[in-house]
């Protein structure tokens, strides 16, 4: 067996939750000092821009502070696989990198703030949400709202699985980096919206950009 590499370590707890540790900086660490099998426990394997975009920084941080407690470094037992199964990995990987990079790609949409939330709540795939929202063209015409409406006539807000393809990929996607309470302008390319299509009858031609405003209201 390979002797263990010795690493020291960086950052604290508070230091890894604060802002001047960023997720990017301890994915680049755990992926270069992790063993194979750590990182597939945790999740962690996978491109780095991928696992940065689809990692919460508290899973990070308690990742990062599990590698030293269980001494998880290349070459240490956490090394010690199954030879064929080291095999197989290798080539699935190998088989699903490729496809992994086009499937995930720069992102297909743009979000500017407009209105923070609590920045506590953010939803995970299959939570139910609850949106008001404003649709328009990129000539600004409104092809689709939903608003609360008034005191006396309240209009019941949009409701649906978050990440289960119920809504288009940019809504999928966009929601999944905002907290309650939070009110952004999206926009979505047509790779993530209705593409080449279209959706001629809410008069979205094909090949559209769509920008929305959506207030993420409740997480269920």
């Amino acid at each position: 067996m390979a002797a263990t590499t010795t690493v020291e370590q960086q950052w604290d707890k508070a230091a890894l939750l604060s802002d001047t540790v960023g997720k990017k900086e301890i994915v680049q660490f755990l992926q270069e000092n992790a063993a194979p099998r750590f990182l597939a426990e945790e999740k962690l394997q996978g491109s780095l821009k991928n696992v940065v975009k689809t990692s919460k920084k508290d899973h990070l941080a308690e990742a990062y502070l599990k590698l030293f407690e269980n001494k998880a470094f290349k070459g240490s037992e956490y090394d010690t696989v199954v030879e064929v199964t080291a095999k197989v990995g290798a080539m699935q990987v190998k088989q699903t990198k490729k496809k992994e990079e086009e499937d995930v790609g720069p992102p297909k949409f743009k979000k500017t703030v407009i209105k923070k939330g609590d920045k506590v709540n953010f939803p995970k795939r299959g939570d139910k949400v609850s949106c008001y929202y404003v649709g328009k063209l990129e000539n600004g015409t409104v092809f689709d709202s939903l608003q609360p409406g008034s005191k006396k006539k309240k209009n019941m807000p949009l409701v649906f699985k978050v990440g289960k393809e119920n809504v288009i990929k940019g809504w999928d996607e966009a929601l999944l980096t905002m907290s309650v309470g939070e009110k952004a302008e999206i926009t979505i390319e047509p790779e993530w919206a209705y593409g080449k299509a279209g959706k001629p009858e809410a008069k979205i031609p094909p090949n559209s950009t769509l920008i929305f405003e959506v207030d993420l209201y409740r997480i269920d």
